[in-house]
């Protein structure tokens, strides 16, 4: 990695002279130099169609975003091999001795998809956006530091100032910043402000409308079917591989849009998609017979890693509509019963084969370092449940056999959880049949995801759901608490959105996020995560199940993954710009 450095500052000598592209390692892929090619088609699946095209309002895993914006011109990266930041949109940039202030010169040559050029202003309107309210932008919480924002500005032509309250663990994360395009984003926001750009880039927006600094840009989507993207000419103008080749390499990248993972399994099987994430066992026996019986040449790859995702149920605390519901949902005790409840070894063995991990915090099994190995681990106990739930005043049966409380209302909810999702709606009917045991009628609701994330994101003192089975993936491996999820205050605060803590450990967890992320010591903030993790099971207000194993599997005709000691779901299996189709 220090080779990569002193390439970079080599760069920024003479940038003055002409513009240099960044250059990405060979170490990052494990092809051989010259061996990839240019041209063909990489075919890949998404299970759900995007709710949106805006970066700005985007907060759940899109296929459209992911391409368009999160593999677009951030200013900072970094690679597989290191936890090193090293400057990628940016030339150059520079930290003060007190980590508090991040200088940045923007490389020369970026452009937008449409040929015009990147600038400090689209970087420093995202800034503005993104820590307007009123926007509504998942990054909002990012922005701020124990209730004091973090200062952007244009320090000159083509350099920006970022300045830290204070010591920030997520500092680099923040300056990664990705731009977005002024001459739509800048004027919508300065002639209607946030309202305006919340209207922008809807998914009735004709895709050749949709600007990227990625490689490559869309151009086809049709509902339900498909999303297809071209190489974006303008990438490979500052960005080249080792051998100076422009990338990317692949002409196209296209996306079927499938209604389930065994729709995508059947594509994958039929040689119709390039790549297939195996959920289970039972996936990979299905492909590695497909392998044995000569109906494709594909690479399978078992049992890699745990994934880099969560996966957890969520009762809902503002439903001043039901006022019985929302003060059982407010109880801890009922929140523990619950817990018990989530029958974690069937889950493994049923629905994953047995390749799955039981997953008690908030912290991805993958990220391993900060994971508390001593917290609350709520074993599967139906009778502890429902002694639970006669501390929550649910002691009496009705005719069905299901639990009341003193005053002969039934405890029962409605669990949904995103159609199409078959592990997912596998989960919710063991839970709901193990919850039936002690008494609880749990009614359960695949809907289309789109709207389960309407729901979640809903704010107010009456939301419209009663508990939802859902999964939170991104974070940081400098500081893996997003303030958004642990903030009372914060946008995914998805049990709680009445803006204040309620409960004693919710106060907790919001006091130590803020404490360990400006806690630079690693060890120390380290110390800081366990005590968060403590306090989360403690209250319990998500409730996690279980961490699959991560496998991947692609036909071998897709060539430039990264090398097998840098594969995790925290990495990725490939940069996709790095991605070829051998001929």
């Amino acid at each position: 990695m220090k080779r990569i450095l002193f390439s970079l500052v080599a760069v920024a000598v003479v940038s003055m002279a002409f513009a240099q592209p960044f250059v990405w390692p060979n170490a990052w892929t494990v092809a051989e130099p010259g061996e990839a090619v240019t041209g063909g088609t990489f075919r890949d699946y998404s299970i759900s169609d995007p709710r949106t095209f805006s970066p700005v309002v985007s907060a759940e895993q899109n296929a459209m975003i992911d391409t368009i914006d999160l593999l677009g011109a951030s200013l900072l990266t970094r690679g597989p091999d290191s936890d090193e930041w090293i400057a990628y949109a940016a030339s150059e940039f520079s930290v003060n001795d007190g980590g508090t202030v991040v200088e940045m010169t923007l490389r020369d040559g970026i452009k937008w998809s449409d040929g015009s050029p990147v600038t400090v202003q689209d970087y420093y309107i995202r800034y503005l956006i993104e820590t307007d309210a009123d926007a509504q932008s998942n990054a909002y919480d990012s922005w701020f530091l124990n209730e004091q924002q973090i200062q952007l500005e244009i320090t000159g032509e083509n350099t920006l100032r970022f300045t830290f309250p204070g010591p920030d663990r997520l500092a680099f994360p923040n300056a990664a910043l990705l731009p977005l395009p002024d001459k739509i984003f800048g004027e919508a926001y300065r002639s209607g402000g946030a309202e305006a750009v919340r209207a922008l880039w809807g998914t009735e927006t004709p895709v050749d409308q949709i600007l990227t600094t990625g490689p490559f840009m869309p151009v086809q989507y049709a509902p339900g079917e498909r999303l297809n993207f071209v190489a974006n000419p303008y990438f490979g103008e500052w960005n080249v591989d080792e051998q100076g080749n422009a990338l990317p390499y692949l002409a196209n990248y296209n996306i079927t849009l499938v209604g389930d993972a065994d729709a995508a399994l059947n594509l994958y099987i039929a040689g119709e998609i390039d790549t297939f994430g195996p959920r289970n066992l039972d996936d990979i026996g299905v492909i590695n017979v497909a392998i044995n019986n000569g109906d494709i040449d594909a690479v399978m790859l078992e049992d890699v890693a745990p994934v880099a995702n969560s996966q957890f149920i969520v009762f809902n605390w503002n439903l001043a509509s039901d006022p019985v519901k929302q003060a059982t949902f407010r109880n801890p005790n009922f929140r523990r019963a619950m817990a018990h409840l989530i029958d974690r070894d069937a889950i493994i063995e049923l629905i994953y084969g047995g390749s799955a991990d039981p997953m008690y915090t908030s912290v991805y099994l993958v990220n391993g370092y900060w994971v508390n190995p001593d917290v609350p681990t709520y074993a599967y106990d139906v009778e502890r449940a429902v002694e639970l739930l006669a501390l929550a005043g649910y002691r009496n049966r009705d005719a069905q056999g299901f639990l009341t409380n003193a005053d002969g209302v039934r405890l029962s909810f409605t669990l949904a959880t995103n159609a199409g999702n078959n592990q997912r709606e596998q989960i919710i009917q063991i839970f709901a049949d193990s919850a039936r045991e002690a008494g609880v009628e749990v009614i359960t609701t695949p809907i289309d995801f789109n709207l389960l994330v309407d729901q979640l994101f809903s704010t107010g003192d009456d939301r419209p759901f009663d508990a939802i089975l859902i999964g939170l993936r991104g974070g940081s491996r400098d500081w893996p608490f997003g303030d958004n999820v642990n903030l009372c205050t914060g946008g995914l605060h998805m049990f709680n959105t009445s803006g204040s803590c309620i409960g004693a450990n919710e106060t907790l967890v919001d006091q130590l996020t803020k404490v360990g992320r400006q806690t630079l010591d690693t060890e120390a903030a380290r110390e800081i995560g366990f005590q968060i993790q403590q306090a989360e099971a403690e209250q319990s207000a998500l409730l996690y199940t279980v961490s699959p194993r991560a496998h991947y599997s692609w036909l071998t005709d897709v060539r430039g993954e990264h090398p097998v000691e840098f594969l995790n779901p925290l990495l990725g299996s490939r940069e996709l710009a790095l991605t070829f189709k051998a001929q």
